[in-house]
């Protein structure tokens, strides 16, 4: 995953923690010269008297910075003169003995251009020549040596130049570099919304043929369709996990979960694809309640059910949890052909795929698990997997952190008899024709009274909630409908926000955590939940 980029804080302070290294460094240094004759006594006194005072200022420099982090250059040039000073004195003073901490001269010189910027390296740069000035200037052995000096000269200005040619590089590739993730950002933005337009609409009608009275071969082909239609889906999702994972978009939301309801909904979500894989999934129940981020955890144990259900196809599955220290695992086992141990530590790679002789026809690009992974590190979890051929594969997700059962708050069930919504009035504000229709379609089959609009309406018209797009078009929003529709009945209207895009942008445009937003493509039966508890909302208001 993408990880953000160092803070000027820990610049610094990690900057001053390796100033605090070298003199030690030094110290040692230059005790081994003394002891092995290269100086005199006076010179070891001079040099260690200097270095504690150095430590002394090193310090201060550290607290300075604990207590007040950020960019602050009187502090930088003031660090630097205090790296350049002692560096001086020591060369001065050791003589030849000492030439070797050049080498840290070079060390301040670049570090402090890699660290702060080309402006810092030209700084440092001419420090460090007036430094080696000044050396020579008092060093008599320079003197003797004149191309040594020249070397020390050129060098100082060679080396910091060729960095400075590296950072702007280095900058430059930067910048195209994030330019090109924005080009990126914005052609996932559109192609989003886009492609999830057409497969939201196409699941909207499957649904409204499966109420249809069909005939075993029309049932068929709609199991087909709704089959083709899963895998597309799943992959989409796949791409757009990855995608938001990695560019930080996803922050976890901690809310105590009753693990037999999250196992239940996890099997009820798949039935269909355990049916079409002729696998019987098995849960073991758990009392156990856990804190975890429910739409994140959904989306690990989708990511490993599938791989279980696409690799081990006719086998039975067994779902099961363990207390495991002081924690809660979810264990996945199958009974499919197994994976030999060469390919495990691969299988979190993205597009890895352990590739068997007889599973050449399996669907899918190798993201499952790699997602399931950046999850699992965003949520804190581990991942454990193990494998035997001929036996099987079980995939453990450990140190779910386990919460008290009286936390708990359950949802209100919404079950799935369409009768319940009958008479419901709804307002639909939908401007692709094709969705429209689709989700009008789907529910006037539940029973609902439904009033279809491609913008919001300039009349007051009847209805209990409305289900609105989020992106209408260049004039209005989804929130401006709803904010509209408010204003218009001087209430505040319940209702369903419907977006191709990032469901985080339109809950911060909407401003309002009552109001809950569903991404394309909705699966008929979470609507159809969600409209039930809307609707069992208002009966008990007007109750």
């Amino acid at each position: 995953m993408t990880r953000p980029a160092p803070s000027t804080r820990d610049t610094e302070r990690s900057q001053a923690l390796i100033r605090l290294i070298l003199s030690s460094v030094a110290t040692l240094y230059v005790v081994l010269l003394y002891l092995a004759g290269y100086l005199i006594e006076a010179q070891l006194r001079s040099i260690l008297i200097y270095n504690a005072g150095f430590l002394l200022v090193s310090f201060a420099l550290v607290g300075w910075i604990v207590r007040r982090p950020g960019v602050n250059p009187p502090r930088r040039l003031l660090a630097m003169l205090h790296d350049y000073a002692a560096i001086a004195f020591a060369m001065i003073i050791g003589g030849e003995a000492m030439l070797p901490v050049y080498g840290a001269l070079l060390w301040v010189t670049v570090g402090n251009g890699m660290r702060y910027g080309t402006r810092y390296l030209a700084l440092a740069t001419v420090l460090a020549l007036l430094s080696i000035s000044l050396i020579a200037l008092l060093s008599p052995y320079l003197w003797r040596n004149p191309f040594v000096l020249l070397t020390l000269l050129v060098t100082t200005f060679m080396v910091p130049a060729y960095a400075h040619i590296l950072l702007t590089r280095t900058r430059q590739a930067s910048e195209q570099a994030q330019a090109a993730n924005l080009a990126k950002s914005r052609f996932l933005a559109q192609a989003s919304h886009d492609l999830r337009q057409p497969i939201h609409s196409i699941s909207l009608f499957t649904a409204c043929l499966r109420d249809a009275r069909l005939g075993d071969e029309e049932r068929r082909m709609v199991d087909n369709i709704d089959r083709s239609l899963l895998s597309v889906e799943q992959l989409f999702r796949s791409i757009l996990d990855v995608y938001t994972l990695d560019n930080g978009q996803v922050v976890p939301r901690g809310e105590v979960l009753a693990i037999d309801e999250v196992l239940a909904g996890l099997v009820r979500q798949n039935t269909e694809a355990a049916r079409w894989a002729n696998v019987t999934i098995k849960v073991r129940p758990s009392r156990c309640h856990v804190r975890c981020d429910p739409a994140l955890l959904g989306t690990l144990l989708q990511n490993v059910l599938s791989n279980a259900l696409k690799y081990a196809p006719g086998k039975a599955l067994l779902i099961g949890c363990r207390r495991r220290n002081g924690g809660l695992a979810i264990e996945i086992h199958d009974r499919g052909p197994g994976i030999d141990s060469e390919h495990l530590p691969q299988l979190f790679d993205e597009f890895y795929r352990v590739r068997q002789s007889r599973d050449h026809d399996v669907e899918g690009v190798g993201l499952g698990l790699s997602i399931v992974k950046r999850i699992a590190d965003l949520l804190g979890l581990g991942i454990q997997i193990r494998s035997r051929p001929g036996h099987g594969t079980s995939v453990a997700i450990e140190g779910l952190p386990l919460a008290a059962a009286a936390e708990y708050r359950p949802q209100q069930s919404a079950g799935a008899n369409r009768r319940l919504l009958s008479g419901l009035r709804v307002l639909l504000i939908e401007d692709d024709r094709d969705v429209l229709l689709a989700t009008a379609t789907l529910l006037q089959k539940w029973g609902c009274e439904v009033h279809s609009a491609t913008s919001v309406l300039d009349t007051a018209v009847e209805f209990d909630l409305v289900i609105t797009d989020f992106d209408l078009g260049r004039s209005m929003s989804g929130a401006d409908c709803i904010d509209y529709l408010n204003r218009l009945h001087g209430r505040r209207v319940p209702a369903i926000v419907i977006t191709g895009h990032d469901v985080r942008q339109a809950q911060k445009a909407l401003n309002d955590a009552q109001v809950p937003v569903l991404a394309k493509p909705v699966r008929p039966a979470e609507l159809r939940s969600m409209l039930l508890a809307l609707k069992l909302d208002l009966q008990a208001q007007s109750a």
